[in-house]
């Protein structure tokens, strides 16, 4: 089973940018999808954007056109570049497989701060 580790999170101001990074472990992520979700403070966690294992990227309507997905194979990362932020995308952001199945783990998460 694939792991992911995610980072970079951070505290932004409205309006900014930030980059998350996701590292997977495995010896099958070039065949997987991945994904970001996202869970804020007293919500569901819900799915952010996704990117198959072709490079075909999908987005959720809250944050298209405004984050993007990527991935480098070679280094088994996952990124999520992340602008015009406004204080809705504040929350713990996490990266797992896409589509996600009931039962899999979740990492620790990046903390993603949106506040002037």
């Amino acid at each position: 089973q694939v792991r992911f580790v995610e980072s970079g999170g951070g505290l932004v101001q409205p309006g900014g940018s930030l980059r998350l990074s996701c590292a997977a472990s495995g010896s099958n992520f070039r065949i997987s999808g991945v994904g970001w979700y996202r869970q804020a403070r007293g919500k569901q966690r819900e799915w952010v954007a996704g990117i198959t294992s072709g490079g075909t990227t999908s987005y959720a309507s809250a944050v298209k056109g405004r984050f993007t997905i990527s991935r480098d194979n070679a280094n088994k990362s996952v990124y999520l570049q992340m602008n015009s932020l406004t204080p809705e995308d504040t929350a713990v952001y996490f990266c797992n497989a896409f589509p996600v199945t009931v039962g899999r783990d979740w990492g620790q998460g990046t903390q993603v701060t949106v506040s002037s």
